[in-house]
């Protein structure tokens, strides 16, 4: 046996730990109550490094469950380094400048940019309008985050080294990539434009909820195990088909997109994200109104407030693209989607009439202080 299968080291973890403190403060905040629906943003900031992060409110809950209170969630928008891991807490300032705690146990929750994460029923609408507990004095609600960052952890070698036995990495996706690459032992039949496949059930069903759903039940591809596949091309079929005997992340470049449909229809989430991430990757001005409408049309909620955001930044080129305008005549609830973003960002909120306007006419404003601090654990 050689020396370097069984020298192994010893290391030990240190994190980078930053503290972070953020208070956004809005202003003419009863009429935002009455009147938005959707959420509303704060600018970006940042904790450290290249990241972006922003405060949401949702006014009126984010599904019927909350309805009724008051959402408040951290957001991140993006960062070289993923997934984050943060622990905070929100507070409301009071008119007395003191900190009103509607909940007292803090968060945990690791981000990936795109995520939000926070409290759905932070406090009760009714309770927060009621003039006696003083938390929207002179019609103003202040937001308070505070917490810890961990963005990432290296390891430190340990100078004493133990003799150990090294276990190699299993290659199981690619003994599994072989049974589909030669066809052995197969007993189902894939056709897709003419060409037959030969496959696996067991690694199909236990792969995919639609494939165990066929073979499961009393179907005519579980009878003649023979499934007609009409809507993928065989290009598309095999990247999918790699996926699902090795795991692996198959060549999505010019395909992504109907790779995209084919693991949306056949219920592969991990590939899935993979194609989010390659959509990402390629997003420019020219096909980001069309990225938009896959990332809808699919459900995939990252790639969706990704490109919300890209749209926001750059508006006015994305509006000239022919991709929008046909965004504009067949999908106008997407067109809603992205202006909502474009005026959270700018804090651009629709004017309330005069007699209800108790302060200035800017109705948005925030204060970010921001303290990190770094240090080793």
């Amino acid at each position: 046996m050689s020396q370097d299968t069984i020298n192994q080291s010893w290391a030990y973890k240190v994190f980078n730990i930053q503290n972070f403190y953020c208070r956004w403060t809005i202003r003419n905040f009863r009429f935002i109550l009455e009147e938005m629906r959707d959420s509303i943003r704060s600018p970006n900031f940042s904790i450290g490094g290249d990241d972006k992060w922003c405060l949401r409110v949702h006014p009126k809950g984010v599904d019927e469950e909350s309805s009724d209170y008051l959402s408040v969630n951290l957001e991140l928008l993006r960062s070289p380094k993923s997934p984050l891991t943060a622990r905070f807490k929100f507070w409301i300032i009071n008119a007395k400048g003191e900190r009103y705690e509607p909940v007292t146990t803090p968060k945990d929750c690791s981000f990936l940019p795109g995520y939000q994460s926070g409290f759905k029923m932070f406090i009760l609408r009714d309770f927060l309008l009621d003039h006696s507990h003083g938390l929207l004095p002179e019609d103003q609600f202040t937001l308070l985050c505070m917490g810890i960052l961990v963005p990432y952890s290296y390891s430190i070698p340990d100078e004493s080294t133990e003799q150990r036995i090294q276990v190699p990495k299993g290659p199981l996706g690619d003994d599994l990539g072989k049974l589909w690459k030669n066809s052995s032992f197969t007993d189902c039949c894939l056709v897709v434009a003419g060409q037959e496949f030969r496959a696996h059930k067991a690694i199909l069903a236990a792969r995919s909820p639609v494939f165990r759903a066929m073979f499961e039940h009393d179907t005519e591809e579980s009878r003649k195990n023979r499934i007609e596949i009409h809507d993928l091309e065989p290009e598309v079929f095999k990247a999918m088909m790699g996926f699902i005997y090795t795991g692996k992340e198959p060549d999505l470049h010019s395909i992504a997109d109907a790779v995209l449909a084919a693991a949306d229809k056949y219920g592969l989430e991990r590939l899935k994200v993979m194609c989010e991430s390659a959509l990402f990757r390629d997003l420019t001005v020219e096909n980001a109104a069309h990225t938009l409408f896959l990332a809808d049309l699919h459900s995939t909620r990252h790639l969706k407030t990704q490109v919300l955001n890209f749209i926001t930044a750059h508006a006015s080129e994305v509006s000239q693209t022919a991709s929008w305008k046909t965004m504009v005549d067949s999908y106008p609830h997407l067109v809603a989607e992205a202006y909502s973003s474009l005026a959270s960002a700018q804090c651009n909120l629709p004017e309330p009439p005069p007699k209800r306007l108790k302060q200035s006419q800017d109705p948005v404003t925030c204060v970010l202080h921001l303290y990190p601090r770094s240090s080793g654990h």
